[in-house]
């Protein structure tokens, strides 16, 4: 299995509700990045850190016209810039995030608390020069719907055997508990597997709490992956 896909490909459907929807592009790469679709208060569709696909247009058709489409890693740009110029809208970037809006071939438009009128709030998840990490999380508390790219994933290398949600492999050690905890989210949508539809709260909350002590039982999954 791959680490990362490339090609034309059937894409996957995931973590649809009726506010949105996700997508991981590849499906059967070991990465599984997701992307999703969500309808914001503006009534235009939200698309963050999308991985383009065949059919992707007519999947967002569904929910209505773009009204931009968000970068919340500074490593995801991934399509967000040809996914733009097709829609005809912006690529959105957090103003506190440097590097990212030069490397986008698109339209940049820069936003700070509010995602233009989403209804989302962002909030800065982790701001590291050591090792390189710059990351946003995103919270629309009218419908608990939260979005955070990387940080806590549901593919396997992030999960601890019995974990519904995981931290990332190299966050483990320091967890952003202080950044995430206290919102009780109803859905989280991540950028590596599907998202939490139930239980997302409590979910959230045990990912933060065990990422310690369950290091031995994640590091062991991802070596075991890695030289199978």
């Amino acid at each position: 299995m791959p680490m990362k896909g490339s090609g034309s490909t059937e894409y996957r459907e995931i973590d649809r509700w009726d506010g949105g929807v996700g997508w991981i592009a590849y499906p059967d790469e070991e990465m599984q990045r997701a992307s999703h679709a969500v309808v914001g208060d503006d009534g235009g569709v939200w698309v963050f850190d999308p991985v383009d696909t065949p059919e992707l247009d007519e999947l967002l058709a569904e929910f209505g016209d773009v009204a931009g489409v968000v970068v919340g890693l500074d490593r995801h740009k991934r399509d967000a810039a040809e996914i733009a110029t097709r829609h005809g809208v912006s690529v959105y970037v957090p103003d506190w995030m440097a590097g990212v809006a030069d490397e986008i071939d698109a339209p940049v438009e820069r936003f700070g608390r509010r995602l233009g009128d989403s209804g989302f709030e962002s909030f800065v998840v982790v701001d590291s020069s050591l090792p390189p990490w710059q990351e946003a999380g995103f919270v629309r508390r009218s419908d608990g719907t939260m979005v955070v790219p990387e940080s806590v994933g549901t593919a396997s290398f992030f999960r601890a055997p019995g974990e519904t949600l995981g931290v990332h492999p190299m966050r483990r050690p320091f967890p952003p508990r202080a950044n995430l905890s206290g919102y009780d989210p109803e859905r989280v949508l991540v950028g590596h597997g599907e998202g939490v539809l139930a239980g997302a709260g409590r979910a959230l909350e045990r990912a933060l709490d065990d990422a310690r002590r369950n290091m031995p039982g994640a590091y062991g999954r991802v070596l075991r992956e890695m030289v199978s």
